[in-house]
């Protein structure tokens, strides 16, 4: 994944790749960096905000802000959207292919003027009843 993006390979970068991807929780860059430390105790905060800096621009990751401006990473590069609970802070992704159609014909009749639309994300925000959280 890290060749076809055009990226270095490097044992912090796919360790922080693994990460993301293993967690499946869209974590924080601080859950990233205690998670990293258990294999490379040493590694600097730095290190790893540019490496996340680095997969969001080249989309091997997606930032989901969450109402609280923490960033959260996410890895899955199907369509889909977002369930976010700020009580727990806790994300899901929710795939939903009739959500998707309105939406984009919704987008395609409305066309905003000097705006071409090229993904639509949504957050949608409320609480999740049963006790599940994550950090």
């Amino acid at each position: 994944m890290l060749v076809e993006k055009g990226l270095k390979v490097t044992p912090q970068r796919i360790g922080v790749l693994e990460v993301i991807l293993n967690m499946n929780n869209h974590p924080t860059a601080e859950t990233i960096i205690d998670y990293m430390r258990l294999s490379y105790p040493h590694i600097q905060m730095g290190t790893i905000y540019k490496i996340l800096d680095a997969f969001s621009k080249v989309g091997l990751v997606n930032r989901v802000k969450t109402d609280n401006e923490l960033f959260r990473y996410d890895a899955i590069k199907k369509r889909h959207h977002h369930l976010y609970c700020a009580e727990s802070e806790r994300i899901e992704d929710f795939y939903d292919d009739d959500l998707n159609k309105i939406l984009d014909e919704y987008m395609k009749k409305k066309k905003i003027p000097n705006f071409e639309v090229k993904d639509i994300k949504l957050q949608i925000v409320g609480k999740f009843t049963d006790i599940k959280k994550v950090k």
